[in-house]
């Protein structure tokens, strides 16, 4: 099984903060995290401001424990849609060229998931990110959350499913199994609950270098040949025989 990994720590000013935070994950057993940068437009002509390489905010990554190897840091990019309506998850899952579609857990939802974009998303390799910090804050947060998760559940089949924390303290983040603990609550099967902790976010990361890297792919494929070009190429010995 791949290593486990938490694709979504936010990113706030405070390195102190932050250093805590990879520590913790570190010691949790994380060989990997996202520090997640959120982006909401709804004031106009707002930039994008390109994100602080990990290499310079920390000089040096703590070291995952039970390994000999240093937690890897990796950086995404959140943008935040102010109307969260159908249309918008359908553009995400079906146009958009994304790697996550992180469903809000705070509220419910004002709209039901359908089977048709949500394939679609799945053949595409898109995963859907589940976030469990909201759900440890508070009691109804906690209900949404499960509600949410669970109707998604029954439509993707417990597929392509990625768990995260968005946890902005260490003491706001759970260990990998403790997770994997929490994905059986909203739905998954136990061999599901550890992939959305590991392997699919591995496939998640895999997915954004692709999608970089990969321009395109060519395949050929062997074109049938009808009867008469065969007689065609037949030797003239063949032929005689054939039509004797």
């Amino acid at each position: 099984m791949a290593g486990f990994a938490d694709l979504n720590l936010p990113q706030g000013p405070d390195k102190k903060s932050l250093q805590s935070l990879l520590e913790a994950a570190a010691h949790l057993g994380y060989s990997a995290v996202a520090l997640n940068h959120v982006i909401d437009f709804k004031e106009k002509k707002q930039e994008i401001v390109k994100p602080v390489s990990p290499s310079e905010l920390f000089p040096s990554l703590p070291i995952v424990q039970g390994t000999s190897k240093r937690i890897k840091v990796l950086t995404r990019l959140t943008l935040v849609v102010s109307d969260p309506s159908h249309c918008n998850l359908l553009i995400a899952c079906t146009t958009l060229d994304v790697d996550l579609v992180c469903i809000n857990v705070t509220e419910k939802l004002p709209f039901y998931f359908r089977r048709p974009p949500v394939n679609m998303a799945i053949d595409r390799g898109i995963y859907f990110e589940l976030l469990y910090t909201p759900a440890i804050k508070d009691s109804t947060m906690r209900r949404y959350t499960i509600s949410n998760a669970v109707s998604l559940m029954q439509i993707c089949k417990g597929k392509n499913i990625v768990i995260s924390s968005a946890a902005e303290r260490p003491l706001e983040l759970r260990g990998p199994y403790d997770v994997a603990n929490l994905g059986l609550l909203f739905g998954l099967s136990e061999s599901e609950a550890k992939a959305a902790v590991s392997t699919n976010c591995r496939a998640t990361m895999l997915h954004g270098e692709t999608r970089k890297s990969a321009c395109g792919v060519v395949y050929t494929v062997k074109k049938p040949r009808k009867v008469e070009e065969e007689e065609a190429t037949l030797p003239a010995c063949k032929k005689a025989k054939t039509q004797a």
